[in-house]
């Protein structure tokens, strides 16, 4: 695959120490794809990060909702919220960035789910489906047009914010062998249909990594 150096980026989501194995919130294999990763990041001259960065009473958080458990569903004034175990919280060591990652050209990190009182998956839209992160419009001032997704998870993270990328016209492709997924049931399926039905292609990093 033929790589644009001035219009396509590669956007890391989310490869923060919680989504890690010994983390809060922890994706199987999530440190796994870190060498991939910035293997992946070498041949990108514009490489962006995402970065979860929650206030430690976030919505989200199955700890700020007496009477629930992790991995439950409420329903909050946006839809419905899945809760999860405290993740992420602004300042501390779980909010880091994996210390294997080494993208020391990243031009971006575009910090998100800080409003305590909603969620924030895409990269683009917070869970209200209307509130912008701001990345779209940096995109777009500095003409990046094919985005090419990584990082954490797969089946939340990378799903919505490839997803509202291509809603708001560009062009996302999947890195998928660079991702992982949190897996809750049918989680993963869900993904691969949603993503299919919005013609978001899923390529391998070896399309991309060839001489």
């Amino acid at each position: 695959m033929v790589l644009s150096p001035t219009t396509d980026a590669l956007l890391i989501i989310d490869l923060q120490n919680d989504f890690c194995p010994g983390g809060a919130l922890a994706v199987a294999g999530g440190d796994e794809i870190v060498p991939l990763v910035n293997l992946l990041a070498e041949k990108f001259p514009h490489v962006l990060l995402t970065q979860d960065w929650h206030p430690a009473t976030h919505i989200s958080f199955a700890s700020a909702q007496p009477g629930t458990l992790p991995y439950q569903t409420i329903a909050a004034p946006y839809g419905r919220q899945t809760l999860w175990p405290d993740h992420c919280v602004q300042g501390t060591p779980g909010a880091d960035f994996h210390p294997a990652l080494h993208v020391p050209h990243a031009e971006l990190i575009l910090r998100k789910g800080f409003r305590p009182n909603i969620d924030s998956y895409s990269a683009f839209l917070e869970n209200d489906h209307f509130t912008a992160t701001g990345l779209a419009g940096y995109l777009r001032e500095r003409g990046l047009k094919r985005l090419f997704l990584c990082g954490l998870a797969y089946d939340f993270c990378v799903r919505f914010s490839a997803i509202d990328g291509t809603a708001l016209d560009f062009e996302c492709l999947v890195i998928k062998d660079a991702t992982r997924g949190v897996s809750l049931p049918g989680s993963m399926d869900a993904t691969d249909s949603a993503l299919a039905e919005a013609g978001i292609q899923r390529v391998s990093s070896a399309d991309l990594l060839a001489p």
